[in-house]
């Protein structure tokens, strides 16, 4: 690992640009078979005024030899668990598919626990209590798994033309998508720190309605933004979404004193 991974134990959390003196962070959650690698560029376009904290899931890349997690809800204790020593300034979190439900499930569970996200970003997801009949990925041979990720584009053609390599990281995607497709939303209280909504025109998994339909989890400030592209419009698109993280924070009123995470009262 060539980046900075304080913590605990820095297994779960990834700085690739620590910025110390960022007054933020913000939590960045990979896609289904995706890892915090995902996220360097973000982590250096936003350095030094943001702290990206990447998380990097069980199974993958230098984690590959641990068990999945093929449980939101566990996933998400254990995530939620991992963010603690880093609440010591104001947390904001990013999620990307799969990501957008992990983020949605930890920032319910931190404002249980009294501290309340500076704001969520779903990206690429449906609303959480939005299904489809077809959501069975996780069920199908290694060929028709394949050829879901090559619908998306959001896998490496490189990985995808190696059969050596998808033998390694199959395992990884499969329990993923497992994770997603089994997640059943449970009704509560709504989130109470502001959401936005991030989704691409013509991504497959994803309609307007479905993307709009995240304001039934909001009980505050709601905004979605549609970019032209598909489930990764944010490869194509990374200068505007970083441009739009950046004024969002902004934005947003930062608790006083700075350094200790907002708390819900």
């Amino acid at each position: 690992m060539t980046a900075a991974a304080a913590g605990p134990d820095g297994l779960w959390i990834r700085r690739f640009s620590p910025a110390d003196d960022a007054r933020v962070r913000l939590v960045c959650f990979p896609h289904a078979g995706g890892s915090a690698t995902f996220y360097f560029p973000v982590a250096r376009a936003l350095a030094p005024a943001i702290d990206v904290l990447a998380v990097q899931y069980p199974g993958r890349q230098d984690r590959r030899g641990e068990p999945c997690v093929d449980d939101m809800g566990r996933l998400a204790d254990l995530v939620t668990e991992e963010l603690r020593p880093w609440t010591d300034r104001p947390l904001a979190l990013f999620g990307h598919s799969m990501g957008a439900l992990l983020g949605f499930e930890v920032a319910r569970r931190l404002e249980r626990d009294g501290i309340r996200p500076l704001r969520f970003f779903a990206s690429g997801r449906r609303a959480p209590m939005r299904r489809r009949s077809d959501e069975d990925v996780h069920r199908r041979d290694d060929q028709r798994l394949i050829a879901e990720l090559t619908s998306l584009s959001g896998t490496d053609a490189q990985i995808l033309d190696d059969p050596e390599v998808l033998q390694l990281v199959l395992p990884a995607i499969r329990s993923d998508y497992r994770a997603v497709e089994t997640y059943r939303y449970a009704p509560g209280e709504p989130l109470r720190c502001p959401v936005s909504v991030l989704t691409g025109d013509s991504d497959p998994q994803v309609t307007l309605d479905e993307a709009e339909d995240w304001r039934h989890c909001v009980a505050g400030h709601f905004d979605v933004t549609v970019y032209p592209g598909g489930h990764f419009y944010l490869t194509e698109h990374a200068g505007a979404v970083m441009a739009e993280i950046r004024r969002r924070l902004a934005d947003t009123a930062l608790p006083s004193p700075i350094g200790t995470a907002p708390r819900l009262h």
